[in-house]
């Protein structure tokens, strides 16, 4: 049969009408192992038409549809068998793994990296969605991700970084290169569920530089804890209530400021004394033994309806955010009733006045959820090490103790 025109189209499916039986138009002269087939089907009140990748392998006939006449045009047919269908065909394989192999675009690409930080339970996704979005129109959302050069990358960033948004800058770099390694990576992976291959050759944004990073050294002394931890028990202005037993418990245990703000009714052993995390960080399970002072305040605690232990002032329907966090505590700096601390000072703090309390290093890093590189470590369960750390827990918190009784009994003289 000769090539199909628009025409015979037409003329073919007014015979349909006619006659009422099925009838297959094939694209192009001779059979081959493959070809793009119209078929026609009669029914009460019109006649469909649906194009269709026909493929003959193995003795056998399978089709697969590409869409429907004449909403797809004989030309787009056309284009979209040869793209994604005409190859496999001549390489004998299966067109029932055919997909759209168009290159994936900026937008597509961002999409999917954003929504596989979902599907692996990564906290960091809002984050990284509300970065990479404000970005996208400027690299060209419906441009092929792979067009994207690296001077066009440093050209977004650049702007961010000369209004003084250092960290921000360093932030989006970071989100980009992310995104394009996800992106090459996952070209052949089959567990990735992408509408899109991307065709990915080179990163853009891997020969960036980074912002130079600052490593904090600030912790808090004796003295600074107290004060900072007496002000969080009564503090001098109006503030969320949940902010406040949030620092004392960060302050107390040691953790992540985003686990400990996270902290739900799930994850509170009130028998044991323990918070055990399914999923941390660090992607491995998590379990510690807390103070009595921090069981003592987790308790008088009652979680919202919701579960979480700390709930957001905006929305109780989520736990409060770690940014919400650092902005109160920036807050009260600013007016200088606390020390100058942020919240991840606090776990350097607790790290250094728990080694002062006398817990071995290792411990302390176990408490932590320190990177360990042990077999233990790696192959076991979150519970090893829990009389250790809980033997840990009880020196601390005899230390805190005898810290907060020392400020009580000097205002008392």
């Amino acid at each position: 049969m000769p090539s199909l025109t628009d025409g015979a189209l037409r003329q073919a499916i007014k015979r349909v009408e006619k006659s009422g039986k099925q009838v297959s138009l094939t694209d192009g002269e001779g059979r081959g192992t493959g070809r793009l087939v119209l078929v026609l089907k009669p029914m009460p009140r019109r006649v469909t038409a649906e194009w269709m990748a026909q493929q003959w392998r193995d003795g056998k006939r399978s089709k697969a549809k590409l869409g429907n006449y004449p909403s797809m045009s004989l030309a787009q047919a056309r284009e979209v068998f040869k793209r994604d269908y005409a190859n496999l065909i001549q390489k004998g394989r299966s067109i029932k793994i055919a997909s759209d192999s168009r290159p994936g675009t900026v937008a597509d690409l961002f999409e999917a990296y954003v929504q596989s930080l979902k599907e692996n339970g990564k906290p960091s996704w809002k984050e990284v969605e509300k970065g990479l979005n404000r970005i996208a129109d400027t690299l060209g959302s419906n441009r092929p991700a792979r067009e994207i050069e690296p001077d066009e990358v440093a050209d977004v960033i650049r702007p961010i970084y000369e209004r003084g948004a250092r960290a921000m800058a360093d932030h989006v770099r970071s989100y980009i290169r992310s995104a394009y390694s996800w992106g090459m990576k996952s070209e052949h992976d089959y567990r990735t569920t992408s509408p899109r291959r991307f065709s990915l050759v080179y990163n853009p944004a891997a020969g960036i530089p980074t912002e130079p990073k600052t490593v904090g050294s600030r912790w808090l002394d004796e003295d600074e804890f107290v004060r900072l931890y007496r002000w969080l028990e009564c503090p001098d202005a109006p503030v969320h209530p949940p902010y406040t037993r949030a620092v004392r418990i960060i302050m107390l245990t040691g953790q992540r400021v985003e686990e400990i703000a996270r902290l739900h009714v799930d994850q509170w052993d009130a028998t044991e004394g323990i918070i055990d995390w399914s999923k941390t960080k660090s992607s491995r399970p998590h379990a510690i033994p807390v103070p009595s002072l921090a069981a003592d305040l987790i308790e008088s605690i009652k979680p919202n309806k919701h579960g979480w232990f700390f709930s957001s002032a905006m929305d109780p329907s989520k736990p409060v955010s770690h940014a919400t966090l650092y902005s109160f505590i920036w807050r009260q700096r600013e007016r200088n009733v606390i020390p100058i601390v942020t919240n991840r000072d606090l776990r350097r703090t607790w790290k250094t006045l728990a080694g002062k309390a006398g817990i071995s290093k290792e411990i302390r890093d176990r408490i932590q959820n320190h990177a360990l590189h042990d077999v233990s470590s790696k192959s076991y369960d979150r519970w090893n090490y829990m009389p250790e750390k809980r033997a840990g827990m009880e020196k601390w918190d005899q230390f805190v103790r005898a810290m907060l009784s020392k400020d009580r009994a000097r205002k008392a003289a």
